[in-house]
């Protein structure tokens, strides 16, 4: 996620500068045309073609932030519930003779938990991330699963199965925890439903199809009046149009791992630290920016 005030238009022309240059290319063409040529262009109703692709565009990265907000929603309500399991869990282990190992072993799966959702919504291997924190014996249960998330949660509510046949907690207790881990399951699926559904084929094709369009008749409209002017003038708001563009298309998915992405390392970085802390574990320190982007 790109944080700061500052516009970082280096990154828009990054991202558009091969459609841009052949844009221009074809700017120069038309323009070349015109002067050299007895030929004149017809009248296009350019005005009215860019604003119906500016509403449809509008509404396309109306829908994309939506899905974009709603992740990082989602990842809010995972760090509450994070934080909610470390809480309880460090009431019902404090005066247990083996609480300390007990909430030592809840709190690590939970961190790897989160880790291993960054992975999976990223399309990632989360076997290491998962050694690093709970150990390679979790990690190898944990990814002989398809779903080595869904596996870690079920092992925190196994923990507490085991401290209700022992005696350590009692079945309201219990219920308690597992209505927390229900909000993390909840918030799981909300991320997963973001990541394996798309947004309609139509909302991609068509806004593509019809900027490309627009951009192409655009310089044949504006020769007229802005002649030799033209191929900056296209240019300029062809830029304006196909970054508008790339900006939807970047915000459909917010899990792909680019620079516009909900910055789940990060997020995954504020639970380990609330985790360990609350775990009486040495934590490490809170994810920098790099180059004005949190991953």
């Amino acid at each position: 996620m790109i944080v700061g005030a500052t516009p970082r238009f280096r990154q828009i022309i990054i991202e558009v500068w091969k459609p841009l240059t052949a844009l221009f290319v074809w700017d120069v063409a038309v323009t070349a045309f015109h002067m050299m040529t007895p030929i004149k262009e017809p009248p296009l109703p350019t005005a009215l073609f860019g604003t119906a692709i500016a509403l449809f565009m509008g509404f396309r990265t109306n829908a994309a932030y939506a899905r974009w907000w709603e992740a990082r929603t989602l990842w809010g309500a995972l760090i509450n519930a994070s934080r909610s399991l470390a809480r309880i869990t460090r009431s019902l282990t404090k005066t247990e003779p083996e609480g300390s190992e007990m909430r030592r072993d809840i709190l690590l799966r939970q961190i790897a938990f989160a880790h291993a959702m960054r992975c999976q919504l990223r399309r990632e291997s989360p076997y290491e991330e998962i050694a690093r924190i709970a150990g390679t014996a979790v990690a190898d249960r944990a990814v002989a699963r398809q779903n080595p998330a869904n596996a870690l949660l079920e092992d925190i509510s196994g923990r507490y199965a085991d401290a209700v046949e022992d005696g350590r907690v009692n079945p309201i207790q219990q219920a308690m925890v597992e209505q927390v881990l229900i909000d993390v399951a909840n918030a799981q699926g909300g991320m997963e439903r973001i990541k394996n559904t798309p947004l309609p084929n139509g909302f991609r094709f068509f806004p593509n199809l019809f900027t490309r369009v627009f951009c192409v008749l655009l310089p044949i409209a504006l020769v007229e009046s802005l002649g030799l002017a033209t191929p900056i003038g296209s240019t300029l708001i062809g830029l304006v149009f196909l970054a508008a563009l790339s900006i939807g298309e970047d915000l459909t998915d917010p899990f792909a791992g680019s620079v516009h992405d909900v910055p789940l390392t990060a997020m995954c970085r504020t639970i380990e630290i609330d985790l360990l802390q609350s775990a009486d574990l040495p934590a490490p320190d809170p994810l920098m920016p790099v180059h004005g982007v949190l991953w």
